[in-house]
């Protein structure tokens, strides 16, 4: 009998809420971001997420991968908001 792997569950929150994510270090890549943020489930469904055109980054539109990030930079894709701040 083969078990499958338990995913783990992603954070839900509301879109009109953006959630702090802290990081150890800036800048950071948007798509590995995107990940550790939650927002996608691996890097490469991250990196399409970006190039579709999904990802919103302070509000405008960002279809470079390795867009580098600081510190209070906001990014929506799947409906929620996740920003960048400093463990």
């Amino acid at each position: 009998m083969v078990m499958n792997k338990a995913k783990t569950p992603r954070q839900e929150t509301n879109s009109s809420s953006p959630r702090n994510v802290a990081v150890r270090a800036v800048p950071i890549e948007l798509c590995q971001f995107i990940k550790f943020g939650g927002l996608a489930e691996s890097g490469g469904e991250a990196k399409q997420l970006i190039s579709e055109g999904l990802v919103l980054l302070n509000g405008v539109v960002e279809t470079q991968k390795r867009k580098q990030l600081v510190v209070g930079d906001k990014v929506k894709a799947n409906g929620h908001v996740i920003v960048v701040k400093l463990a």
